[in-house]
């Protein structure tokens, strides 16, 4: 929570940005493919919503555990004290951030009376997941951003890019099978898709589907900290 505090500190509506992000951000999207390009998603709001802020959870996570660092040289270079807790913080500090975001999803749920399916109870693992995804990533770009001071925008110009390769504002259904098939590799693909089958169509994952992304995000989150601890030690001579 002090992290949370200090991102918002001398903020008018402080806190309140969590909640102002995503509804602007659907606000624009909702407009767009109701009025402009109607989508036929059944429940579309509710869709675009979800997957924005599963997106939204990822995006931030990574871009606050890859500045955590610097944003905090001072400390780093004259306190000794495990360096892995910085970005670690970050990403839970974003998590925090989605939670208050899922009460409006809750709320719009509320709002355009829609009763959650049983499947909804399968959420909080896809969480899990991404959050060991965005610990597994913000680890090694917190140490590569101090290296190559580049890497902020070009993995900004990769999460941009991702947003328009993941289920977020359609779903699969337009593309050929192949396209599709190749799009899901991206965990964050399978896992939003996942999310939408569970939380808001009543469709429970298939269990390769299940399983793969497990894998995936185990093996991201372990490689993230295998790399983090070996360039640990180096962290405040190259600040």
């Amino acid at each position: 929570m002090t992290d949370l505090r200090i991102r918002y500190k001398n903020s008018i509506l402080g806190i309140l940005w969590s909640f102002l992000e995503p509804l602007s951000m659907l606000a624009v999207l909702y407009f767009i493919f109701n009025f402009v390009f109607p989508s036929k998603i059944p429940h579309y709001p509710l869709y675009l919503l979800l997957g924005i802020i599963m997106w939204n959870f990822f995006t931030r996570s990574t871009s606050f555990g890859m500045q955590s660092i610097q944003a905090r040289k001072g400390i780093v270079v004259t306190i000794f004290f495990p360096k892995i807790t910085l970005p670690v913080a970050a990403v839970i500090t974003s998590t925090l951030m989605t939670c208050f975001e899922l009460l409006i999803f809750g709320f719009f749920m509320v709002l355009f009376q829609f009763v959650p399916p049983i499947t909804i109870l399968l959420f909080p693992i896809f969480l899990f997941f991404v959050f060991l995804i965005n610990v597994g990533i913000a680890l090694p770009l917190s140490i590569a951003s101090i290296k190559y001071k580049d890497i902020g925008y070009i993995w900004q110009v990769i999460t941009y890019a991702g947003f328009f390769l993941t289920p977020v504002i359609y779903n699969l259904d337009v593309f050929p099978n192949q396209v599709g098939e190749i799009l899901l590799i991206n965990p964050m693909a399978q896992i939003i898709n996942m999310s939408h089958d569970a939380v808001i169509y009543g469709i429970s994952p298939h269990a390769q589907d299940l399983a793969y992304t497990a894998l995936i995000s185990v093996t991201i989150f372990f490689a993230g900290l295998a790399i983090f601890a070996k360039n640990e030690k180096n962290i405040s001579d190259e600040l």
